[in-house]
């Protein structure tokens, strides 16, 4: 599994010595406990029963979200799309007009 940059590496299944698996591992239990608690107060989160944490190859940590209905996926991206335009809208309104 890799992105269109390189940056995600095949999943971790066979553990080579020297690699920091549980620090990325780590990091992403914490960010997919993040998520989790966000798809709970917004009731999403039986629409995301796959969702865990796990590593790399090179110890980096992935975020899985597992196999999800096509409006769960859309829901999701309706909320991205709605707090990043509310970041913006909130970020042009502290600016001072010049």
């Amino acid at each position: 599994m890799t992105d269109r940059r390189g940056v995600v590496a095949k999943r971790a299944e066979d553990l080579v010595p020297g690699v920091p698996y549980v620090r990325g591992w780590n990091r992403a239990r914490r960010s997919a406990g993040t998520l989790a608690d966000q798809l709970v107060l917004l009731g999403l989160d039986s629409d995301f029963p796959g969702l865990v944490a796990d590593v790399n190859v090179l110890g980096d940590g992935l975020v899985q979200l597992g196999t999800v209905r096509p409006d769960a996926a859309e829901m999701l991206a309706k909320l991205i799309a709605a707090g990043l335009q509310a970041e913006l809208q909130g970020t042009t309104a502290d600016t001072p007009a010049v």
